[in-house]
């Protein structure tokens, strides 16, 4: 079971803000008359109003920040690798595709659309309880066709730059891959790199991605589970775009690389 964050965070807000108005309104002046007929010893509060006045304005804080500004994610697989590692820890801007409504995710405020190259965080069609990450390949309208390792958007094929082996010695946390080789795409309007196994055979397609819905890949390419397999993302289950990497460290290794920390996504 995928616990909903957002949800808890806005029914804890409603909530606290619920019990702490209802007090103001209806309760706190009643008690405040009660107090000084005693004597001067003003009245106590009861605990469930004073927690909810606390903690209202933070959770209304927090809640509006990770809504509409930025929020952070954990990157749990290799499917990003070399942009993204095993326990890369990175914010997401959220307004860059439109204001959302949380849990709901329903877009208020349009401001803007992905763009091709980006690096979205989306909700995960088949299972919306699940947040993915891929890079934006297609966009509504796009002809996508991917053939022996060479990507084609509209029946042009992107450039691809061989970079040489992957170096996994200059990568403090990663695994060794032998017979990865690393490689530049020209995809968007800086480009970006991604990696191919001579061992891996990658699934091939042709696709047309439909009004309303984009067409994303990992940059491990020959390992990674995206629109090849299972099809479009909804513009509505977008989240955000991936813009940094504020922390790295993988708990299954016991590892940190604080060289990545700061480091921008491209």
């Amino acid at each position: 079971m995928n616990l909903d964050f957002a949800l808890v965070l806005v029914v804890l807000t409603a909530l606290s803000g619920l019990i702490w108005l209802i007090d103001s309104v209806l309760f706190r002046q009643r008690r405040m008359d009660k107090a000084a007929q005693k004597g001067p010893e003003p009245a106590p509060e009861p605990v469930a109003v004073e927690y909810s006045r606390s903690l209202f304005p933070v959770l209304l804080i927090v809640l509006l920040f990770r809504s509409f500004l930025f929020e952070p994610f954990k990157i749990p697989s290799g499917s990003m690798i070399p942009t993204l590692l095993i326990g890369d820890f990175i914010v997401v801007n959220k307004y860059a595709y439109g204001l959302r409504l949380p849990v709901l995710n329903h877009k208020v405020v349009p401001i803007g659309d992905p763009q091709r190259g980006d690096v979205a965080v989306f909700r995960y069609p088949v299972d919306t309880g699940i947040n993915f990450i891929k890079r934006v390949v297609g966009l509504p309208g796009d002809s996508i066709t991917y053939r022996n390792k060479q990507l084609f958007i509209n029946g042009e094929p992107v450039a691809l730059r061989e970079q040489g082996p992957y170096r996994t010695d200059a990568v403090k946390c990663d695994t060794p891959r032998r017979d990865a080789i690393r490689v530049f795409e020209a995809l968007g309007s800086e480009g970006h790199d991604l990696l191919l196994h001579d061992s891996a055979v990658g699934v091939d397609g042709q696709w047309v991605v439909p009004e309303g819905h984009y067409f994303v890949m990992g940059d491990n390419r020959d390992r990674s589970n995206d629109s090849r397999e299972w099809g479009f993302v909804p513009e509505e289950n977008l989240v955000g775009r991936a813009v940094g990497i504020w922390l790295n460290f993988d708990f299954q290794k016991g590892c940190a690389d604080w060289s990545r920390v700061g480091d921008g996504i491209r």
